[in-house]
Order: structure tokens, then sequence, then C-alpha cells
């Protein structure tokens, strides 16, 4: 037989009584710590958004309304404070290029300073 461990609240740290699997003294506690988890995890879901609808707005502003794709130096993404590591899905296409799209535009490394933008059809 094993000896009892007291296990504490996550939030309070009150030890616990009852069920061994038990992580919270109370609803108030749990209520707690499911709010403030949402809130943390919401704050980064915007955060994140709001990155991504600015990258869409730079490649829209290259792109324009009319054109389906243009090619344009990586400098100029950069200069814009393009955030390259923020994308919502990728392609592959046929030739094994990976296309990063944000919504519904998509840019492609080309070359080493190079970037492709297109337009989802």
């Amino acid at each position: 037989m094993q000896p009892q461990v007291n296990k504490t609240c996550k939030i309070c740290k009150k030890i616990l009584r009852g069920r061994t699997d038990k992580i919270f003294c109370s609803v108030g506690c749990k209520n707690y710590y499911h709010t403030n988890l949402r809130k943390a995890s919401g704050k980064a879901a915007e955060r994140i958004n709001e990155y991504l609808k600015r990258n869409h707005g730079i490649l829209l502003e290259f792109l324009g309304k009319n054109k389906s794709q243009i090619k344009i130096y990586r400098t100029l993404l950069e200069q814009k404070k393009f955030r390259f590591k923020y994308h919502t899905h990728f392609h592959i296409n046929s030739k094994g290029k990976m296309f990063h799209y944000v919504y519904d535009l998509a840019w492609m490394e080309f070359s080493d300073d190079e970037i492709l933008i297109v337009r989802k059809r």
C-alpha cells in the first residue's frame, strides 16, 4: 500500500479532500481557473489574428484588386513589416514548391530574394 500524499488545490493551495483525482477545492476555484485560461488563450488568438490580417493587407496592397499574381522583392515585404512565420495554411504544388496562404492570398519564395504573390482562384 502506498503512503497517502496530500494534494493541494491548483488555485488556493488548500488541502484537497474527497476523490483522488480532484484538482480544485471548490467550484469557485475551478471557475476562476477556467475563466483565466480562456482569457489568456483568447488574447493569444487575437494577437495572432491581427498579424494575419496585417499580412493579408500587405499582400493585397502589392497584388491590387485586378491582378492574379505578381513577383516582388523580399525586401519590400520586410520593409512593410510582413511576418513570414504567420500564415493560415500551406500547399505544396506538383513541382514541390510551397505556397504559404494568408486566407485567400498566397506567397511563395521564388528565389532567394524574390517572392511570388498569388490570389487563390
